[in-house]
């Protein structure tokens, strides 16, 4: 790719030629050094060179990278983690990458196959001696060179003697080629985790997909943690080392050095398939809701068992013999991140017949006029970087907005598009629409990556029926180190309340003309967002060392006169802390309980009375860990395996518990007599407000990963009709008295 407008010419000092690629978190160029030889210089996207978290990463990646530096990687040959823009230099190799190769040429097999395991072994053990752990071993990291494969990107490896770094709201790897235990305790994963996803990686190579494969990414997780891998298809010789690194237990797979020796006693050409091969390795069908409400374990394989794949070969017995995996009850019945005993609880889904249909929206609510069920995609400004919109009704009108679309108005009874406008840069995660007033929609647009001057994010007006833009301005972009929430512009009323570029002050403006009705600066030494509580504005605001350190840990909340500005007296809070709604004229907060800069979870709730400035304080009876959300006066944490947790705010105590099929939801949405909760997959589950009761069900509806913790709320209610915001812009509405039927 040749290099774009607005690209660097150079990066310290090396002239740049062409693009090789661009990611979430930064893009690869690349340069030549004085004396012409070529280097990939990876560079971190401007947005993320002022967030602290992101450069703790960068920089364990470049010392990763600089410790493993050998004949099996790419080479460090400069970097500078602490510039004002983050950038690495690393050997340029050249070849393409072993996804490239399969997707194009097809599977691996024989002496070249061979050749590939033995190489990655061999990277694995150097990797290793080092005191490195990759976590993210997968075919897009595997470049095939002339000399031999070389494993590349050690962007969330992290040195064995190291805290690992967890960013909140992010799954962290790629399910198909992760391990058990990186799937439920992605803090605790050493050597053998890599070894495992060694294994899944032969088994792509040598088949063309991986041991599990499934419709989405949960059900994928699911079957590394519980389910046999599928190798029918992998060659014979092959196939019993590849099963003794695809043990559930780590300690029951061998090292990358025992691999080794492994691997280099198998034949040159590894041959073909037993004639009863296809039998050897399980070949699963879609988990089925009887299978998952009936499994309570899984017991051990025995050295003979079925599903083991044994092949009866003197490879495989010795192989058996030192390698058999060891699929102890505890991880037969954890989950990912919670447990299959909480997927059991009360069974994983709802498909019963008399649970489908059931009205959950009043009789008086209608739809829109000539309502059908739709689902339409709405296309960004990047089509690099998959995004993922949030939407707010007015009336039959739905304007939606996150990524790279500032906002478009859409249909709400067909989906068809009125208007869109689209953002150019990278976006940031989690920062969907700011809002909308009758005549206004209101969101945010992202900027190029190096902008000549001012802020790479705005906050954008445009007319809601013509989607002219109104007027934009530069935002701040502060709130998430503040509040925990993506959140740096709230609209009050007729107004909408920013926080300026330079984030020392908040700025309310008429949302239709952009006329300032007042700034405010924030107190001396704070850094200060936003906070909705209806019918009033507040600010949370903290010390500058603290934001800083990304560590929050004593915010102070202020109300905001929404004609003046002005503060009112402070309000001191134990934090770290996340606003959630209002309860009773209060605001609610859930106090988190954090592990260095990872967030293990919510532990309390603190309950601010604006009037009287007075806080309270309510335990809960442990950590839940999850995605927090409230309304109609009670909170919510939804948890990654489907089970939702309800909470009284003033007490703290758990008002009910229930086991969803909806992995990693957000929500809820409360309308008409039901909590709506849904994920990336478009999957959403109906519950009764009073006892969690599932009311109803549906089946994913795209592509997505469903381990993100902290997203907003998915669904918009119009009428009757309820719309789903999915992964990659995707959206589709249904009527919520006769919801897609399960199964």
């Amino acid at each position: 790719m040749s290099l774009r407008g607005g690209d660097p010419a150079e990066i310290g000092g090396y002239p740049l030629e062409a693009r090789l690629g661009s990611g979430g978190m930064g893009t690869v160029f690349l340069g030549r050094t004085s004396s012409g030889r070529p280097v990939a210089i990876k560079l971190i996207h401007q947005q993320y060179a002022g967030d602290e978290e992101f450069r703790i990463r960068f920089r364990q990646e470049v010392a990763a990278a600089r410790r493993v530096s050998g004949a099996f990687t790419a080479a460090v040959v400069d970097a500078a983690p602490e510039a004002e823009q983050p950038w690495m230099a690393t050997t340029y190799i050249e070849g393409h990458t072993l996804a490239q190769h399969i997707a194009t040429k097809g599977p691996l097999n024989g002496a070249e196959l061979r050749r590939l395991a033995i190489g990655l072994a061999e990277a694995l053990r150097d990797i290793h001696r080092v005191g490195v752990v990759h976590r993210d071993l997968k075919p897009s990291n595997v470049v095939l060179s002339p000399e031999g494969p070389r494993v590349i990107d050690f962007g969330i490896s992290r040195a064995v003697d190291q805290q690992t770094l967890t960013m909140t709201g992010r799954v962290i790897g790629t399910p198909p080629f992760m391990s058990p235990e990186q799937l439920q305790a992605p803090r605790g994963v050493g050597p053998r985790s890599d070894v495992f996803s060694l294994g899944t990686l032969l088994v792509y190579s040598a088949t063309g997909h991986g041991p599990f494969d499934a419709d989405s990414p949960y059900m994928t997780a699911y079957q590394v943690v519980h389910e046999e891998p599928s190798l029918g298809a992998v060659p014979t010789a092959l196939r019993a080392v590849v099963e003794s690194c695809l043990g559930k237990d780590p300690e029951g797979r061998p090292s990358a050095d025992e691999l080794l020796v492994l691997l280099r006693d198998l034949p040159a050409d590894l041959g073909g398939i037993e004639p009863n091969g296809a039998g050897t390795g399980r070949t699963r069908d879609m988990i089925t809701q009887h299978h998952l409400e009936t499994r309570d374990t899984a017991a051990p394989s025995g050295p003979n068992g079925p599903g083991t794949g044994s092949t009866g070969s003197p490879v495989t017995r010795r192989l058996r013999r030192n390698w058999r995996p060891v699929l102890a009850a505890a991880v037969a019945v954890a989950a990912i991140g919670g447990g299959a005993a909480a997927l059991n609880a009360g069974g994983f889904g709802v498909d019963s017949d008399d649970d489908r249909g059931t009205t959950v929206a009043a009789p008086g609510a209608a739809l829109p006029a000539g309502f059908r069920p739709w689902r339409r995609t709405v296309p960004g400004g990047r089509a690099d970087i998959p995004d993922e919109l949030r939407c707010v009704s007015r009336g039959d009108a739905l304007f939606c907005g996150g990524g790279g679309v500032v906002a478009a108005r859409i249909r709400a009874q067909d989906g068809s598009r009125v208007w869109t406008a689209k953002s150019p840069g990278v976006p940031v995660q989690g920062m969907h629409l700011v809002g909308a007033t009758d005549d206004t929609v209101l969101g945010y647009r992202f900027g190029a990556q190096d902008p000549p001057q001012g802020s790479a994010t705005e906050v954008v007006a445009l007319d809601a029926d013509t989607g002219r833009e109104l007027w934009s301005v530069p935002s701040g972009a502060q709130s998430t180190a503040v509040t925990g929430r993506s959140e740096d512009a709230v609209v009050a009323g007729s107004a909408v309340v920013t926080v300026d570029a330079s984030n020392s002050r908040f700025e309310a403006r008429d949302a239709h003309s952009g006329k300032t009705a007042w700034t405010t600066p924030f107190p001396a030494g704070t850094q200060c967002a936003p906070v909705p509580a209806s019918p009033r504005l507040m600010a949370m605001c903290a010390a500058n060392t603290e934001v800083d350190a990304l560590e929050v840990r004593h915010p102070t909340l202020y109300t905001v006169d929404r004609d003046s500005g002005t503060l009112g007296r402070p309000i001191e809070v134990n934090g770290p802390a996340v606003p959630m709604g209002v309860a009773d004229g209060s605001l609610v907060l859930l106090q988190e309980r954090r592990e260095g800069p990872a967030l293990a979870g919510y532990q309390g709730v603190a309950r601010v009375d604006p009037r009287s400035r007075k806080v309270t304080y309510s335990p809960l009876a442990r950590t839940y860990e999850g995605t927090p959300g409230m309304a109609g006066g009670t909170l919510y944490v939804s948890g990654q395996t489907g089970l939702v947790t309800a909470f009284d705010p003033a007490t703290g105590r758990k008002k009910w518990s229930r086991q969803t099929n909806v992995e990693g939801a957000s929500g809820p949405v409360a309308r008409d007599g039901a909590l709506y909760f849904s994920s990336a997959t478009g999957r959403v589950v109906a519950l009764a407000p009073s006892d969690g009761r599932a009311l109803w069900s549906t089946d994913p509806r795209a592509d997505g990963l469903t381990g993100e913790e902290g997203a907003g709320p998915r669904v918009t209610v119009v009428g009757r009709a309820l719309i789903v915001a999915a992964d990659k812009n995707t959206l589709f509405a249904f009527d919520a008295q006769r919801p897609p039927k399960s199964g």
